[in-house]
């Protein structure tokens, strides 16, 4: 969650999973790229160095929910979690709007149990990530 990676000391390694809110991959970083993920509980900000970048390119490019581990760096109150694996979980936000034809959630577990199983307007309410693309 955002709220323990944001308390975690420098060096402690961390995970995190939320929303891809941005991407950014600006001119002067020498191929570093940034992320931004938000939980329930804040944001998280994400480095992405090239050599990780490499290894899970389809997660760190396309995935609009994203698991983040790595290590935490923390300098005074700026905190980031310099990510050495990423994991695309974009298939889990199916799990928030599937129904049958009788409008039931689908059989079996669900990852994000609730009593609503869809938007009571029936609108998707995951914004899509501001990339650099």
């Amino acid at each position: 969650a955002a709220e323990a990676v944001a308390r975690a000391c420098d060096g402690q390694r961390a995970s995190a999973a939320g929303l891809v809110l941005v991407r950014q991959r600006p001119g002067s970083a020498s191929g570093v790229i940034f992320m931004t993920l938000e939980d329930e509980t804040g944001v998280v900000n994400i480095v992405v160095w090239p050599s990780v970048l490499e290894s899970f390119r389809k997660a760190v490019l396309g995935a609009r929910l994203a698991m983040v581990k790595g290590r935490v760096q923390r300098t005074a109150d700026i905190v980031h979690l310099v990510a050495d694996r990423l994991d695309d979980l974009t298939g889990w936000l199916d799990l928030l709007t599937q129904e049958d034809e009788a409008g039931q959630p689908p059989p079996g577990p669900v990852a994000f149990p609730s009593r609503h199983p869809r938007h009571p307007r029936h609108l998707r309410t995951i914004p899509k990530s501001r990339d650099f693309r």
